[in-house]
């Protein structure tokens, strides 16, 4: 009875908090809606035209929905589609058009990947000028789609409009940056009063001239031309990029070319004599100038209030600012940068200036090795070898993994599995997939980007027709393979030997894929199949043991399952 009595007591105080709590919500909830249906009744009433308030106010639950549904509609509106459907211009405006030349900037939807893009538009001040202009302005757009670089804003399509009324456009479609500039980054700290510590700056700087050096590798060079704070943007990781890349062939024939250019303080003196690599580094070091300092140094030519210091943004504005510097290793990096056009450095000696010089450890190379492989291969081995040193660390912490030795054959700096920190290696080859750990102080195999005449439509069928049967050597590395390997059913098994079915994909660096869907035996060498594919042409000298390495996995892949 007690127990009961017990149980009985907490059950009615427990309904009676309920109770309270309820009517507690409920009277809230009067007031709240007392309060919009007031708001509503004030707002109607205020409204011409709309005598009683209170009866023709709707219910606020329906006001709100259909007041997203209007907001919701205005900003999905399509205003414009490309000629191919895939990209959608919407009517957002966005910031990331800070260069000469390019007149308005929206976002846009990519239907086909289901991301945000940037929409570019570029007009021309006369039709006529247009078509003189129309072959070179092809080839230079027809080079920025084939950049593929982690640390350049992508550049996707693009297309001419000279069939509306207006003037005549010239749309490219360039990857969205959500995360902003360098100069949004500066402007936020300053106020915050933060500054970039060294080694963020050497981090920056790194990944700036690594973009810098890949577009002046390429034969022809590409100056980019507006390189300056804003164009260059920082993601949310770390990993910097530029952007707007505008060589001078675009600049000089758009209808806002003759406005005043801003950010003249970037502009080397000698800009006026021609357009060449060597701006870019004088732009570059005005850059690492304000990231080290934390001020940008705003427009030259301006007038100052003080006739003793030198006008703002100018040549011996900038110098001065540089002196200004603490750091005697940053003032030297600074002033290679900004002297005369013949001692200027190239992008490539100043990744290999003592200052942002790096050691790459040897978990970089591995993980660079391994993103060349195919996914499935890189997951199956990380996660094979993350579990083999997991067992050796509980059971043998002593066990040596990795020694050095003499001449005589004799072991030094030993490195026992205790000693081995664990680290997040899916995380560090996925950064390193991103472009986050570049290997900026050697020279990559892969050879630059060749520049080349655009082909005309007749030029690119007969090259489709005729590739396949091109048995020479292949010079262009590969960008992504797949492959897949599955037996076949027994009736198909000849002699005894069991066959198998191979699909072979391979994704040039220019975007050229290739197919090949054969039947080998399980007896096949898949070295050799490497050396066959070397053989017809169809895969380079290069890439022999990448896809021997793959071959090789999905070979005994199927063994196992067999």
């Amino acid at each position: 009875v007690a127990e009961w009595r017990a149980g009985f007591s907490l059950a009615s105080l427990y309904c009676i908090f309920l109770r309270r709590v309820s009517l507690a919500f409920f009277q809230v909830h009067h007031i709240i809606d007392n309060s919009s249906h007031l708001i509503l009744t004030m707002q109607s009433m205020k409204r011409p035209g709309n005598g009683d308030g209170a009866a023709n106010s709707r219910p606020i639950a329906e006001q709100n929905s259909a007041e997203n549904d209007d907001v919701s509609s205005d900003e999905d509106e399509v205003l414009e589609e490309s000629p191919c459907g895939r990209w959608q211009k919407r009517k957002d405006e966005v910031t990331q058009k800070d260069v000469p030349g390019i007149d308005a900037t929206y976002l846009a939807m990519d239907t086909e990947e289901g991301v945000e893009v940037v929409w570019n538009e570029m007009q021309f001040s006369e039709r006529k000028k247009f078509r003189l202009q129309k072959s070179r302005l092809e080839k230079t757009f027809n080079n920025l789609t084939k950049l593929r670089h982690n640390n350049i804003v992508k550049f996707y399509k693009y297309w001419v409009d000279d069939k509306s009324e207006g003037p005549t456009r010239v749309i490219f479609i360039t990857e969205y940056m959500t995360s902003g500039s360098i100069g949004q980054f500066l402007r936020r700290s300053k106020k915050n009063k933060k500054g970039v510590n060294l080694k963020m700056w050497k981090r920056w700087c790194r990944q700036v001239l690594y973009a810098l050096s890949y577009l002046h590798a390429c034969d022809p060079p590409i100056t980019h031309g507006g390189l300056t704070c804003d164009t260059i943007f920082i993601q949310h990781n770390g990993l910097i990029k530029i952007g707007s890349v505008a060589p001078d062939a675009i600049n000089d024939h758009v209808k806002t070319y003759s406005a005043p250019r801003r950010n003249l303080h970037y502009i080397s003196p000698e800009y006026g004599q021609g357009v060449y690599p060597g701006v870019d580094i004088y732009a570059f070091g005005v850059c690492a100038l304000e990231m080290a300092s934390m001020e940008l140094l705003g427009n030259g030519g301006g007038e100052d209030t003080d006739t003793h210091s030198p006008p703002v943004g100018s040549h011996e504005a900038i110098l001065a600012a540089v002196e200004k510097l603490e750091d005697e290793s940053q003032k030297e990096f600074l002033r290679l940068c900004l002297c005369s056009r013949e001692k200027r450095l190239s992008s490539r000696a100043l990744l290999l200036h003592p200052l942002i010089f790096e050691v790459h450890p040897l978990r970089l190379f591995a993980a660079h090795s391994l993103i060349q492989l195919d996914e499935a291969l890189v997951n199956h081995l990380l996660a094979e070898k993350t579990a083999a040193l997991a067992a050796i660390h509980a059971s043998a912490p002593d066990r040596i993994l990795a020694e050095n030795r003499h001449g005589d054959g004799t072991a030094f700096n030993e490195l026992p599995a205790s000693k081995c920190q664990p680290m997040d290696v899916e995380k560090v080859v996925e950064e390193t997939r991103d472009g986050l750990f570049p290997l900026t102080s050697i020279h990559l195999p892969s050879p630059p980007l060749t520049l080349e005449e655009a082909p005309t439509t007749t030029e690119v069928a007969e090259t489709d027709k005729t590739e396949d049967n091109n048995f020479g050597p292949e010079e262009r590395r590969i960008a992504t393979i797949k492959c897949a390997l599955t037996p076949r059913p027994p009736e198909e098994n000849a002699g005894g030997i069991r066959l198998l079915a191979l699909q072979l994909e391979v994704v040039l660096k220019d975007h050229t894929k290739r197919q090949l869907t054969t039947k080998v035996s399980m007896d096949e060498e898949p070295m050799a199949l490497a050396r066959d594919l070397v053989d017809m042409g169809l895969i380079s000298e290069l890439d022999i043991d990448r896809v021997g390495v793959t071959l090789c996995y999905y070979f005994k892949k199927v063994l196992d399952q067999i």
